[in-house]
C-alpha cells in the first residue's frame, strides 16, 4: 500500500530524527521510492543533507567532550564518545582519499581516522601515539563510509590501551591496537611545580 506525500514525510522526518545517519539511498528502498524524491522530501521538509547532519550531531555532542586535541584535527566527524571508555566516528571516502588507478583508499586515511579516535578517546590534556600494532584486513573503495569504534582496553601508569576496529557495514576493514601515552597526575602534577 503506497503512503500519501504527507504520511511519506512525517514517517521521513521521525526515521531521520531516530537515525540522523541514515542515508538517502536507504531511506529510498525503506519507502519503496526514488532517492530524488527522498532529496524532494528533505529540501520540502528543510532536512539538511546527511553530510550537515553528521556535522550538526558531531559538533553538538562533542564541543566540550575531546580534550586531548581540537575536535577539527579528529579525522573523520566524531559521533558518540564516552571519555577514557569509548568513542565512534564516521568517515568518508571520497576521490581524494584513493588511489587513482584502482579507487582503494589509501591505507593512511584508515590508520588517521583509527589514530586520531585513539588520541580523542583519553581523558586528558596530552596523549600521544607510542606504539600502534595495526592489521588492514579489506580494501576499502572510494564511495565507502568507515565507521571506526575505539575502545579502552586498560590503563595503567601514564599509558592507556586502546583498540580500535573500522568497518564498512558489517565487514571489518581495520583494526589496530594503540597504546597512548597520557600525563598520569603526579607526572602532571610536578610539572605544573616546577612551572610556578
Amino acid at each position: 500500500m503506497r503512503r500519501s506525500k504527507k504520511e511519506r514525510q512525517d514517517r521521513l522526518k521521525q526515521t531521520i530524527g531516530e537515525n540522523p545517519f541514515i542515508t538517502d539511498e536507504e531511506l529510498a528502498q525503506e519507502f519503496g521510492v526514488s532517492v530524488q524524491t527522498i532529496r524532494l522530501d528533505r529540501m520540502e521538509l528543510s532536512i539538511p543533507e546527511l553530510r550537515e547532519r553528521i556535522k550538526y550531531v558531531a559538533e553538538k555532542n562533542m564541543q566540550d567532550e575531546v580534550r586531548s586535541l581540537p575536535i577539527e584535527e579528529v579525522i573523520g566527524d566524531i559521533i558518540d564518545i564516552e571519555l577514557d571508555k569509548s568513542a565512534i566516528s564516521i568517515f568518508d571516502v571520497k576521490k581524494e582519499h584513493v588511489f587513482k588507478r584502482n579507487g582503494i583508499a589509501r591505507g593512511h586515511h584508515l590508520f588517521a581516522q583509527a589514530n586520531s579516535l585513539a588520541v580523542a578517546v583519553i581523558n586528558d590534556e596530552m596523549a600521544l601515539t607510542g606504539k600502534a600494532d595495526i592489521r588492514f584486513t579489506q580494501p576499502v573503495k572510494e564511495n565507502s563510509r568507515v565507521i571506526a569504534k575505539a575502545k579502552v582496553i586498560r590503563s595503567q601508569k601514564g599509558r592507556t590501551i586502546v583498540e580500535v576496529s573500522s568497518f564498512v557495514g558489517s565487514d571489518l576493514v581495520f583494526r589496530g591496537e594503540f597504546s597512548m601515552f597520557r600525563a598520569p597526575s603526579a607526572e602532571k602534577e610536578e610539572i605544573d611545580e616546577t612551572r610556578n
